[in-house]
């Protein structure tokens, strides 16, 4: 057990270069506490050397091949103690992820600290089993005039940049780094400001697992980091979480070395409720879809889409549902459902969009209560009076902020769904089967049918359009972190 967790990653060595710990001497950062507005820590984000010397310790570890030559059961020893740490720690690292993204408690033991660990587990294994079609895949051989045998391996892609951001930032870290370790790659982590104390802590966690050095090595920073982790030649694959403006970012920055870009960006997911919809049951779960880590998920799903003749009963059932069961504030008050943004200009930014919107034309018909005191709060907001071409409807607020629409029929509703840059997630509500071929018309990469099922670690992630490019988890999140090779002989006809 490491003892003051938070002590070691708000006071300690803020880069982690080949095994080692260092100071950063880049640009400083203070890491504030969003609920009340108090410092955590000070530190300095890596400079241009560190960031490249990490690199190299990446490239390094990977050439010499200590861990991607290790065997599966060595790789997934390594993953399963890494999350057995997670568990271990499990209160100090949820305290840690509370302070400094203002995650509600419940929220912060689950799906911040619980499900990373499990993360870790289902990569352990599948470590062991390989990816799909194995880590050696013989294929059946040709014959006739050239007659020729054929065997494709499946072999770790490199070195990594993994980019991860604030709003989960150890399940985000899962989502990259376990895939990429299970696969034998070698890491090199950038975590948001926003969120560097968390990733901090999971290092000394990584290092305590027995980590080789060098394999996993973490420079935290800014802008100027970002860009050189996606575009070093020495980088084979850049794993990016975030906007989708600084996704194309990434994308452009990875070009001119053609390095492999798997990109998880925005989303402005649709809600439907079919005219089947029981109201009274959809509207709860409508709600907190959308208020989860006060709205700081690129799956919440904002547009919410109701039958025009039933909007009156939709805003009536949400206000009561918002006020008796959606409270808003402390994080670590056990009843909060939904805690601050992460910082002030973002809530200055998402007021800016509820501003335009209202001089628009459109209302804020339904509104939580905020708490009294400091804090970057935005409590539950639902807006009304706008169409689908608005621009509250068209960008990605990151906030516990939806857009109620009315429509006149399913096809109505299903055209307004997929009329968006996004594709990423989607929500039906209604008659089982209607609501499964509803939802097999929409353009996402997921779509959760009456309330859908928890998070769980076997499927993929990923969207379309402005939404990224690629998956993560699952075993097709898992191929990514691959390069195919294939081996091919003559034999005697």
């Amino acid at each position: 057990m490491i003892h003051d967790l938070f002590a070691r990653a708000a006071h300690g060595p803020s880069v982690h270069v080949g095994g080692r710990g260092e100071t950063g001497r880049g640009e400083t950062f203070d890491s504030i506490d969003p609920a009340t507005e108090e410092a955590l820590a000070r530190w300095t984000a890596a400079d241009r050397e560190q960031t490249e010397r990490a690199i190299t310790a990446a490239r390094r570890s990977f050439d010499a091949g200590e861990w991607r030559a290790a065997s599966p059961d060595q790789r997934a020893k390594v993953l399963r103690r890494l999350a057995d740490l997670i568990d271990e720690h499990a209160g100090q690292l949820t305290e840690l992820v509370v302070r400094e993204v203002g995650s509600p408690i419940g929220l912060a033991r689950t799906l911040q600290v619980a499900q990373p660990a499990i993360n870790f587990r289902w990569f352990a294994d599948a470590a062991l089993r390989g990816p799909r079609g194995g880590y050696q895949e013989r294929l059946p051989g040709i014959r006739g005039a050239v007659s020729s045998e054929s065997l494709l391996l499946r072999e770790p892609i490199g070195v990594v940049s993994a980019i991860v951001p604030y709003n989960y930032p150890l399940n985000m870290i899962s989502w990259k780094v376990a895939p990429a370790l299970a696969a034998g790659c070698s890491v090199v982590l950038l975590p948001s400001p926003r969120g560097t104390l968390s990733a901090l802590a999971f290092m000394h966690l990584a290092d305590e697992a027995g980590l080789p050095p060098g394999v996993l090595n973490l420079v935290p920073g800014g802008p100027a980091v970002g860009e050189l982790l996606s575009s070093h030649p020495g980088v084979d694959m850049v794993s990016f979480t975030g906007s989708s403006a600084v996704g194309a970012a990434v994308m452009a920055q990875a070009a001119a070395t053609h390095k492999k870009v798997v990109l998880e960006l925005g989303g402005k997911s649709p809600n439907i409720l079919l005219p089947s919809a029981d109201l009274s049951t959809a509207v709860g779960p409508s709600i907190l879809r959308f208020c989860r880590n006060a709205g700081q998920g690129c799956g919440a799903t904002t547009r919410i889409l109701v039958p025009h003749d039933r909007i009156d009963e939709f805003l009536d059932l949400a206000a009561g549902f918002i006020e008796e069961n959606v409270p808003t504030g402390d994080p670590f008050d056990e009843r909060t459902e939904v805690g601050p943004l992460i910082s002030a200009e973002h809530l200055a930014r998402v007021r800016g969009y509820l501003d335009r919107a209202v001089a628009a034309g459109g209302r804020i018909s339904v509104a939580g209560e905020r708490p009294v005191g400091k804090g970057w709060f935005l409590p539950p907001t639902l807006v009304t009076g706008v169409d689908n071409s608005a621009e509250i409807c068209r960008e990605e607020l990151f906030a516990p902020v939806a857009v109620v629409l009315p429509y006149r029929d399913v096809d109505e509703a299903v055209a307004v769904a997929n009329d968006s840059p996004y594709g990423l997630n989607a929500s039906v509500f209604g008659d089982h089967a209607e609501a499964v071929a509803v939802a097999r018309r929409l353009d996402a990469g997921t779509v959760a049918i009456n309330g859908g099922g928890p998070m769980r670690a076997d499927v993929p992630w990923g969207g379309s359009k402005r939404s990224g490019t690629g998956v993560e988890m699952g075993e097709d999140g898992f191929a990514e972190f691959f390069r195919i090779r294939h081996l091919n002989w003559q034999v005697p006809s």
